[in-house]
């Protein structure tokens, strides 16, 4: 069974929420988080990217770094623009994109669930980027960047949840991006009753999105462990924050791959290639979307071309090698172009949907020879490779909306 925890959030005050949310620290690189913390002080964005109000020549892992990130941090809470509750809550954060509604909990979980799999992962994490946060969350004694959860859907969970929101959001702010952000603050204790007695019927949970925090999490969790060898469990040490999404709320948008070059291949013999394991057919006009599984959408040479994995070209029954990044990595990528590794080659780059198909075109104009657009992976298929304990092809998933950070930070004492 899944554990839900209440804590005591450090949060901003409501009139200040829009102004402190900021989008998740890995969605920019150093010189874009720069300019969108330009002059303004108030954005979270200073506490997980804290190097962008230091001197640009210092190193992004110098110590000095994470004591900057509690100096901000320290700064908002100093102005009162951050205040702590003073008594553990369990919060319901809204996000509406499109007309379309999502609602999670925040939470803590275990670090011992996340340990024995009860918390599920499909995602290989990078060794530099677990010691990043690691520092990060060890030197704020605190998770500032909540791990995006999703269950199967129960309709137990769905009544309480509903019944909760139809009083008056404490927080309710659109951001830039036109995203309507809603937050609840749940502190009477026959609703954190229900919500936690409603969870525990559930399964397992399963890490959409923030594999790398909630492993440095955990990191950070195990370290107080051995510094308080008497620990009891119940230390907030031993949990770390969370928003719970059910499945069928969430949307996962397309993850497009585009490439530098044809591996020294003319593109009438790459053509040919990619024919051996491919009905290939090339687009009058305009863009293609695929349409389905197995199909992707090709850009090369200001054309767009329609392609459908043959039959026979992957194992169909197979949750991972059905993948349609796997399809595309193991029939094309890998013996056409040469990617052996997606994570750690520079020839190719990925894309997520919410830029465009547009912006395929704009890369291979620009940077690159040939763009893949790829049909979105469904949540189902992301579970049934958590639920093999496999993991899953690099950047295979794009959810949409991205949480914010900074609207709940929970300190591990």
């Amino acid at each position: 069974m899944a554990t839900i925890r209440p804590f005591p959030a450090l949060r901003p005050i409501p009139e200040k929420a829009a102004d402190v949310a900021a989008l998740p620290y890995d969605v920019y690189n150093r010189e874009e988080a720069v300019k969108v913390a330009y002059g303004d002080y108030d954005t979270f964005l200073r506490v997980d990217r804290p190097e962008i109000t230091m001197d640009p020549r210092i190193d992004i892992h110098d110590p000095a770094v994470y004591r900057q990130a509690v100096r901000n941090l320290n700064r908002l809470i100093d102005r009162d623009i951050m205040i702590q509750d003073d008594m553990p809550c369990l919060y319901l954060y809204e996000l509406v994109m499109e007309g379309r509604s999502q609602i999670g909990l925040v939470c803590c979980v275990s670090i011992d669930e996340y340990m024995d799999n009860t918390i599920k992962k499909h995602e290989k994490t990078r060794s530099d980027k677990e010691v990043d946060r690691t520092q990060h969350v060890d030197a704020l004694n605190a998770n500032t960047g909540p791990i995006f959860l999703t269950y199967r859907h129960l309709k137990e969970i769905d009544t309480v949840i509903n019944r909760l929101k139809s009083d008056p959001p404490e927080v309710d702010f659109t951001s830039e991006d036109d995203i309507t952000h809603r937050v609840w603050v749940i502190e009477k204790e026959k609703d954190i009753a229900a919500l936690v007695s409603a969870f525990e019927k559930v399964p397992e949970l399963y890490i959409a999105d923030g594999h790398h925090r909630s492993a440095s999490a955990v990191h950070v969790g195990q370290m107080r462990r051995e510094e308080h060898p008497d620990y009891t469990g119940e230390e907030e040490f031993n949990y770390f924050l969370a928003v719970a999404f059910p499945d069928n709320q969430l949307q996962i948008l397309d993850y497009n791959r585009v490439v530098k070059d044809l591996n020294g291949l003319s593109p009438e013999t790459f053509l040919d290639k990619v024919k051996e394991n491919f009905d290939v057919r090339k687009i009058a006009r305009g863009i293609y979307r695929p349409k389905d599984k197995a199909e992707f959408g090709m850009y090369l040479d200001g054309y767009w071309y329609q392609l459908k994995a043959k039959e026979g070209s992957y194992p169909a029954e197979d949750p991972l090698e059905s993948l349609d990044v796997a399809i595309l990595q193991n029939n094309l990528l890998q013996p056409i172009l040469g990617i052996e590794d997606p994570r750690t080659d520079c020839r190719i780059d990925f894309v997520g949907g919410i830029r465009g198909l547009e912006e395929l075109e704009r890369r291979v104009s620009e940077d690159m020879r040939v763009a893949f657009a790829m049909y979105p992976t469904e949540i189902s298929e992301l579970m049934a490779i958590a639920d093999a304990d496999a993991l899953m092809p690099p950047k295979s998933t794009w959810f949409e909306p991205k949480l914010r950070s900074g609207l709940f930070i929970h300190y591990l004492e």
